[in-house]
């Protein structure tokens, strides 16, 4: 199971409802955070999450509003007995960033930090990888994907019926070899199906531009921002940014199950449900994240 929680939804400006721009992922031992916004070791609190479990951080860019928590939660991890080797990773000059980030803040730093500036496939287990794309805003910037690699399993219906024991048979079953049992000969296809890769993309500040439908095509989940409405769209472009009907189309476009959209202006603060509504004119499966909110694939 893979385990999203907004901890902070809105865009350039907080506002009441919304914190700066921060997400988590879960998924087995693997605590990721997307961005992290100014506020977001408190969103941590409220939420009841340790920031101490944080494996990896994937930065956009290096806008305020997605960056300005790092001090903070590098400061918290230092002071919490923070044990592990914090990864960190971002577009052209992350690491440079980073470097000055803690020259800046000079506090102890007592614990392994590795910055990474990235682009393509950047990580990989045997579970999943995490890859980018360059997107288009002004300054370097990434979008990111997580995907959970399907794997063969046995169908339990028809193990029942075959009777085979558990054990090593089944083991070889999983690795798509046939197998011989008391004379008898089982393959593996007649046993197994292979499940489907599991995606979640994650576009933030962009303009509207080629690769992205690419990049996050078949998503099980695209979170996406949603920065202007479609009637300033013009804005919205002189500003780097996606309209919420674009965002809409780019989920349609790339055949994505689900499409979240966050990073809301506070000029929506009270209307909210009209950048719902031209999201959903496009593409019917639309929800739009508020802080705390959970999902899980």
């Amino acid at each position: 199971m893979i385990k999203l929680t907004f901890l902070g939804t809105s865009n350039q400006i907080p506002s009441a409802k919304r914190n700066h721009t921060a997400i988590l992922l879960v998924y087995e031992g693997e605590n990721i955070l997307i961005d992290c916004g100014e506020g977001t070791q408190r969103q941590f609190r409220i939420a009841k999450l340790n920031p101490c479990k944080i494996t990896r951080v994937l930065i956009t860019h290096w806008h305020g509003d997605h960056v300005f928590g790092m001090p903070g939660i590098l400061s918290t991890l230092s002071l919490s007995g923070y044990n592990k080797k914090l990864f960190i990773y971002g577009p052209k000059n992350t690491k440079e960033h980073v470097r000055e980030l803690l020259n800046v803040f000079g506090f102890k730093k007592n614990y392994e930090i590795s910055a990474e500036n990235i682009d393509g496939k950047f990580f990989e287990t045997k579970d999943f990888y995490l890859e980018a794309e360059k997107m288009e805003h002004g300054i370097p910037c990434n979008a990111y994907s997580f995907v959970k690699k399907g794997a063969i399993r046995i169908d339990k219906a028809k193990l029942k019926k075959s009777k085979l024991p558990r054990g090593p048979l089944l083991q070889k079953l999983k690795q798509g070899k046939d197998v011989v049992y008391q004379g008898k000969k089982y393959l593996a296809k007649n046993l197994t199906f292979k499940e489907d890769n599991k995606k979640i993309s994650f576009v933030f500040d962009t303009l509207d531009n080629k690769k992205i439908i690419p990049f996050v095509k078949n998503s099980d989940l695209l979170v996406c921002e949603s920065s202007f409405s479609d009637e300033i769209k013009e804005q919205a472009k002189e500003h780097l940014h996606l309209t919420a009907k674009q965002a809409g189309e780019i989920a349609k476009k790339s055949n994505s199950k689900k499409l979240i959209l966050t990073h809301i202006s506070q000029r929506y603060e009270n209307d909210t449900q009209k950048i719902l509504d031209e999201a959903k004119k496009v593409f019917k499966n639309t929800i739009l994240a508020n802080d705390f909110d959970v999902f899980e694939i």
